[in-house]
């Protein structure tokens, strides 16, 4: 069997993600013709035709996809041997978290805080939105990624999830004045609340609890950000959904107090790293860090 040739295998990949020869010729500074010829080479030494001609454009036969599954796993692979080999011993190591930007600030805080502060380590905290980081975490600019939403995952799927926290989810606001409720079936239908937008799991629990309890709620907000249920609990107008670490400051200094915990209903926080070859091992330090 002839021997893969790498540098085709990436000239293949430029015009799978390009979609014509044209594009990823101009892209790779070759010429249409020489572009051609190494396909041409590469779909010789494979057996099979990796392209079907639509229009002036490229598409991938079914064999194609198999391969730029593969060329995309060997040379992602090839990045992390660089970016981990390149790292001298003792030199200062960088770990580059991402985290959805609606997740709790505390929880983030709570996660990389033993790392913060040493001298042998820098972090990177970036956030975003969920298919953002994960193709952060496949391109190798992030190491691992902070979320409370499962990735969508089959057999081939390269992330791993890591369940980091279970947090309960309480009813949150100021202290109860002389007036106000203090039953939880009549704090649910009398006071203003603030909930989860209805795409979140949390939201998901919430209504399912009302449904049991055959409550309607007088709902005052939806947020999809914890930053900004926070904001809005302190604010004193309504009760937030929400769990209490996201609060905690406040639940400390008295601001806000659990007017209620919602039992059975929790709040969980996932971290996602990916299968690789050469892991960072500041990933494992905080994974185990968060797991005592």
């Amino acid at each position: 069997m002839a021997q893969l040739n790498l540098h085709h295998l990436r000239l293949f990949r430029a015009v799978a993600r390009d979609g014509t020869l044209t594009g990823a010729a101009r892209g790779l500074n070759l010429s249409q013709s020489a572009l051609s010829t190494q396909l041409r080479t590469l779909e010789a030494t494979l057996g099979h035709d990796l392209f079907d001609r639509r229009g002036r454009g490229l598409v991938l036969t079914e064999a194609g996809r198999i391969a730029l599954d593969h060329a995309e796993a060997i040379f992602r692979t090839a990045d992390d041997l660089t970016a981990t080999l390149a790292q001298a011993p003792g030199s200062r190591r960088v770990l580059r978290v991402g985290a959805l930007s609606t997740l709790s600030r505390n929880f983030q805080i709570g996660f990389v805080g033993p790392l913060i502060g040493r001298a042998d380590v820098e972090v990177v905290l970036r956030s975003g939105t969920q298919s953002d980081l994960l193709r952060g975490l496949e391109a190798l600019t992030l190491d691992i990624v902070l979320s409370n939403l499962v990735p969508a995952r089959d057999a081939g799927s390269p992330y791993l999830v890591h369940a980091i926290s279970e947090q309960p989810v309480s009813l949150v606001g100021v202290p109860a004045g002389e007036g106000d409720a203090h039953n939880l079936s009549e704090m649910l239908t009398t006071e203003p609340l603030v909930l989860p937008t209805p795409e979140s799991a949390l939201r998901a629990a919430f209504d399912a609890m009302l449904d049991r309890l055959g409550v309607v709620p007088r709902i005052a907000a939806e947020a999809d950000d914890m930053a900004m249920l926070r904001l809005l609990a302190r604010s004193g107008s309504s009760l937030a959904v929400i769990p209490p670490i996201v609060v905690q400051d406040e639940l400390a200094s008295g601001m806000l107090v659990e007017r209620a915990r919602l039992e059975g209903i929790t709040e969980r926080f996932l971290a996602v790293t990916l299968r690789r070859r050469f892991p960072n091992p500041l990933v494992a330090e905080v994974l185990d860090a968060a797991a005592v």
